[in-house]
């Protein structure tokens, strides 16, 4: 017998086409750095101070010193949970949500390290980058197989058909056989108030009246 094909690994690759997985990358990243943009811009507002496209592309302004790289840790956190829901309306497959969730942050790795020519060298960006990963592909995972377990439901059709099999219960039912067909053959016989007659039985010779 020749051997038998294994079937091919599940992930981003064998469930979309590629230029559909390109399309879905590049709205995911846009949709993740207008949320982060947008966050950020009312933090600035809210703190007083000027905002500026290094904060959101820059890694040197996550300081742990500075009450202002602690309210952009959180920031990026609360992006993260933003970015839960565009990878559910988006991606909606809980095995495809890692594959997207961690190109995300690689992507968002280039593109800082192009904006600022440097690999971030602060740790407590990489441990955001860290965090804020695992809080995306976790709470996407949960939250498609939430959306992929809720119950299917038909418009009341299956609880509607409850109703008339309860209401023919109360009906007699149909004529499965009738006694008549035994030893004993029952006749109703019309105005005698229920009446049988036995006819005579095999083998016995007698009459029963």
């Amino acid at each position: 017998m020749p051997p038998r094909r294994r079937p091919p690994p599940a992930g981003a690759r064998t469930e979309l086409p590629p230029l559909k997985i390109v399309r879905k990358i590049a709205i995911l990243q846009f949709a993740y750095y207008v949320a982060a943009t947008a966050l950020i811009l009312f933090t600035t507002l809210v703190y007083g101070t000027a905002f500026s496209f290094d904060l959101v592309l820059g890694w040197d302004s996550l300081r742990g010193d500075t009450t202002l790289g602690w309210m952009l840790g959180l920031v990026w956190m609360l992006n993260s949970l933003t970015g839960i829901i565009f990878l559910l309306l988006l991606v909606s497959r809980s095995k495809l949500i890692p594959d997207f969730a961690l190109t995300i942050h690689f992507l968002h790795l280039l593109a800082t390290t192009l904006y600022t020519h440097a690999i971030p060298s602060n740790l407590l960006w990489w441990g955001l980058q860290c965090a804020s990963a695992s809080l995306m592909t976790f709470g996407g995972i949960w939250a498609c197989q939430w959306r992929e377990l809720r119950p299917i439901s038909f418009g009341g059709i299956a609880g509607s058909g409850t109703g008339p099999s309860s209401g023919s219960s109360s009906q007699p039912p149909a004529d499965r056989g009738s006694p008549s067909r035994g030893r004993g053959r029952e006749r109703s016989l019309p105005g005698d108030g229920g009446e049988y007659e036995m006819t005579e039985m095999k083998g016995g010779g007698e009459q029963a009246v």
